[in-house]
């Protein structure tokens, strides 16, 4: 993600008197944190239905983790040991709860090449549904962490500039079609669906402006 200059991040340029409004830019900016302007356009909403979870198990790597997350999930570790696979406790024996990956990322550790070392599986029907063990604990009040932020903010990706700025994209798989699909039957943006963890990574002061923003940029091409 190139890095733009916030005047020409932060809002539409007017186009000259008797012109269209212009597009939406490609890239926006709220505080420090530049942002693909499809987090605001792209319309999505999981439907674990469909999916089954598939994102959780599918892909060559785990999920990316800071140091300061490592150490909550090998303190949360023991509340959810016995809800993890054999195959998934031999590889936190093994290698512990995360580990570096090829491109020297800090990501959770997984099983067999793919699926990450707290999945969990639930019975609801044909196919067992996918679920993280760490917020299944979570939200049944066993836990305090819930889950990594970047598993939380998905189908967004976070990139730190040394700069101190934050990078957001949205990551677009084919595994995810079913969730745009329901997005747009919701006409639910990603950034509204995603509400909930934007506000735990960057505030809720700072999810209000982007919410700002997106409405005066949408209403501009409407």
């Amino acid at each position: 993600m190139s890095n733009p200059s916030p005047s020409s991040a932060s809002s539409p340029q007017r186009g000259a008197r008797g012109s269209h409004t212009p597009p939406i830019p490609p890239i926006l900016q709220v505080g420090s944190v530049l942002l693909s302007s499809d987090i605001i356009t792209e319309e999505f909403c999981c439907d674990l239905d469909v999916c089954h979870g598939a994102c959780c198990i599918e892909g060559d790597a785990g999920a990316p983790v800071t140091m300061d997350e490592v150490l909550m999930i090998e303190n949360a570790v023991d509340d959810v040991w016995s809800d993890l696979s054999a195959s998934a406790q031999a590889v936190i024996d093994r290698q512990g709860v995360a580990y570096t990956d090829e491109e020297g990322d800090l990501v959770t550790s997984i099983v067999g090449g793919k699926d990450c070392v707290f999945t969990c599986y639930e019975q609801t029907g044909g196919t067992p549904l996918c679920l993280c063990a760490m917020e299944r604990a979570y939200r049944a009040g066993r836990t305090s962490f819930c889950k990594p932020i970047s598993c939380a903010l998905y189908p967004i990706r976070e990139k730190q500039f040394r700069d101190g700025t934050v990078g957001l994209n949205y990551h677009r798989w084919d595994v995810c079609r079913c969730a745009r699909d329901k997005g747009r039957q919701l006409h639910l943006p990603l950034y509204r669906f995603l509400r909930e963890p934007l506000v735990r990574r960057f505030g809720q002061e700072w999810y209000d402006e982007l919410v700002a923003l997106a409405k005066e940029l949408t209403e501009h091409t409407e």
